[in-house]
């Protein structure tokens, strides 16, 4: 499998740097709410990695993190009258359940950011004592980012005329911050007032880590200083990542990650996701339009992960579509095999141009287009041909970590008397443009298992989920 790095601005090989398993850290969800389908292109995207090289037969060894202490939640934990712990509690099992209906395997270790303090104050004081940080007069402490010459080789901020000498008297104490912003960057937060009870005591005194040190804490805990790979959104590289690649090559040494795998932004319909443009979609707000998981997660595999994809609600009517047609090229090759023929679970066959993009930079859309080709190559085999192409077929869906939806239509089911007087009373809210009243009539159709698909003169009704 070949794979775009970030750092060297090529594709490369992934290869096990131990020979044996292909270890490697995504950057997790921070707590304070729920997570957003423009973060879930991101885990989704890691997820198809992880299937494609353990489809490939390499062994991986998956480490994604819960951030639960930083600026944002303990803000919002005092909005909500909550204690950290509970409050995102509650938040990483939200996440934790969006995950599964979106068919992401669980990493095979999760730590969170609480539970590694220790870990964390070990870290800053190795930083402090080889005199890459140093103690301010509040108690806080701060990486000094001109005592590391490699920083911004992978934000490439050299080419913007990085001059280190600036940043003597710059500091940066958020958590997060501009990204022009080159200033020396905080690795533990001195305790102010409105930490509330969100604080730790340390050798500078009570306070809790920056948001930057985690990461490089507990990669250090289960990967050790040298791993395969690091990813997340292209959001993180600057300053995120290029922080924790200065601060773990300093306190660690090794070569940290040797592949950075990036993640461009998701837009939603041709722009910025946003609360205040009422786009910012949820994967529940998805649902309630009658969505289903699966359409949510071929929607984000429909781009390359190295471009920004345009998300629309078109779109998921549009997934809704191509999973039918897939399910039902499945459900032809399995009638062609017989019922006396086995699965033979060896090549990709006709589906071997699906799994060539997957390991040709990670192509998605590629994969997808290459399983329409495939089944259309198929439609005509029967017994162990069939058999041998489903096999195929199914390696490939695996690796995208797609489930096809059951053969239901609305044709095949009476419409109840009560639905159809729902989805009439909604009809004319839409004719009257009473677009709220609308869209309410809509969730309500969906709770019950019921899509409406409109057109110009009318609407349809299909089924969701049957009960």
């Amino acid at each position: 499998m070949r794979l775009f790095d970030t750092l060297t601005r090529t594709e490369r090989d992934l290869r096990p740097m131990d020979g044996s398993t292909y270890r490697f850290y995504c950057c997790g969800p921070t707590v304070y709410g729920p997570a957003h389908i423009g973060n879930f292109r991101t885990f989704v995207l890691q997820d198809v990695l992880r299937r494609t090289l353990e489809t490939g037969g390499t062994r991986t060894l998956h480490v994604r993190n819960i951030t639960d202490v930083d600026d944002k939640t303990i803000r919002d934990s005092q909005k909500a009258g909550q204690s950290l712990a509970v409050f995102t509690a509650g938040w990483t099992e939200k996440f934790h359940a969006d995950c599964a209906k979106l068919g992401l395997l669980a990493p095979h270790i999760e730590p969170g950011a609480v539970d590694h303090i220790p870990q964390q104050i070990a870290l800053i004081e190795q930083l402090v004592a080889k005199g890459n940080a140093y103690a301010s007069d509040d108690g806080s402490v701060y990486f000094q980012i001109a005592s590391f010459p490699g920083y911004g080789k992978l934000s490439r901020l050299d080419q913007r005329e990085l001059d280190l000498g600036k940043t003597q008297n710059a500091r940066a104490n958020a958590d997060e911050y501009e990204k022009d912003s080159v200033s020396d960057f905080v690795l533990w937060k001195a305790r102010r007032p409105d930490d509330g009870t969100n604080f730790w005591p340390s050798p500078w005194g009570d306070g809790r880590p920056g948001w930057h040190v985690e990461c490089s804490a507990m990669i250090h805990a289960y990967l050790g200083d040298s791993f395969d790979l690091h990813s997340g959104g292209v959001d993180l590289i600057f300053p995120h990542h290029e922080n924790e690649l200065a601060q773990s090559a300093c306190a660690c040494g090794g070569q940290f990650a040797a592949h950075w795998f990036h993640i461009t932004h998701l837009l939603v319909d041709g722009g910025k996701m946003s609360k205040s443009l009422g786009n910012l979609y949820t994967l529940a707000d998805l649902e309630a339009r009658g969505a289903t998981p699966m359409e949510v997660r071929y929607v984000l595999l429909g781009g390359h992960y190295r471009k920004s994809m345009n998300f629309t609600l078109e779109s998921l009517a549009a997934a809704r579509e191509a999973l039918a047609k897939l399910a039902k090229g499945a459900r032809t090759l399995a009638t062609n095999m017989g019922a006396d023929t086995a699965l033979q679970a060896a090549e990709f066959g006709p589906f071997q141009a699906a799994w060539d993009s997957l390991n040709a930079d990670l192509n998605t859309p590629g994969a997808l287009g290459g399983l329409f080709t495939g089944l259309r190559a198929t439609a005509n085999l029967t017994g162990n041909d069939a058999a041998a192409a489903l096999a195929g077929f199914n390696r490939v869906l695996r690796a995208l970590g797609l489930s096809l939806p059951a053969e239901t239509t609305a044709a095949a089911m009476e419409i109840p008397d009560a639905v159809r007087a729902l989805a009439e009373t909604r009809w004319q809210a839409r004719a009257a443009k009473h677009w709220a009243d609308s869209d309410a009539l809509r969730a309500q159709l969906a709770a019950q298992g019921w899509l409406v698909k409109d057109s110009k003169d009318g609407y349809t009704l299909e089924v969701l989920r049957p009960d």
